[in-house]
């Protein structure tokens, strides 16, 4: 049975000077009316969290399977604390599914263990439509809304463990 994610609030803490107070959203295009839901729940926990709308920026990019190029550029670029990918895989008559929803996955892991910049998973696999509006915020949660709180956490963690 699916839920809502734990939730343990965090907000963002004082830098040090030179230190970014960005984050970012990596939304895909494809299933682009539920996916935008997400982007909406991410950047209302950003906020929530006491991020600056001025400190998050969305960036759209043609589908999930793109998800970690485009998060690994961004992560690279040393500009922002973490990021949080959304996006949208339901499956279809074929196993395309299955290879995009994995490589999305497997993907965003990749970048935030290789940069070390905070990358989230906030990528709806779903089995029907259906499905996915009820995790773009409605029975089931906002998984792009988890996606931005576990950014926040992560960052403040690395954080935490880099000061000592």
């Amino acid at each position: 049975m699916a839920g809502r994610a734990p939730r343990r609030q965090a907000t963002v803490r004082a830098v040090r000077r030179g230190e970014s107070t960005r984050f970012a959203v990596v939304a895909a295009r494809f299933n682009e009316r539920i996916t935008k839901r997400l982007v909406d729940g991410a950047v209302h926990a950003f906020a929530a969290a006491g991020v600056r709308a001025s400190d998050i920026e969305v960036h759209w990019v043609p589908g999930s399977f793109e998800l970690p190029q485009a998060a690994s550029h961004l992560a690279r670029s040393g500009r922002y604390r973490a990021i949080a990918c959304v996006g949208v895989v339901i499956r279809g008559q074929t196993p395309h599914f299955e290879h995009v929803a994995r490589e999305a996955a497997m993907g965003i892991r990749e970048v935030a263990l290789a940069t070390g910049v905070p990358v989230t998973f906030g990528v709806i696999t779903a089995l029907s439509e259906e499905q996915a509006w009820d995790r773009a915020g409605g029975d089931v949660g906002n998984r792009g809304e988890e996606a931005a709180e576990a950014a926040v956490e992560m960052a403040e963690f690395v954080i935490r463990v880099h000061r000592g």
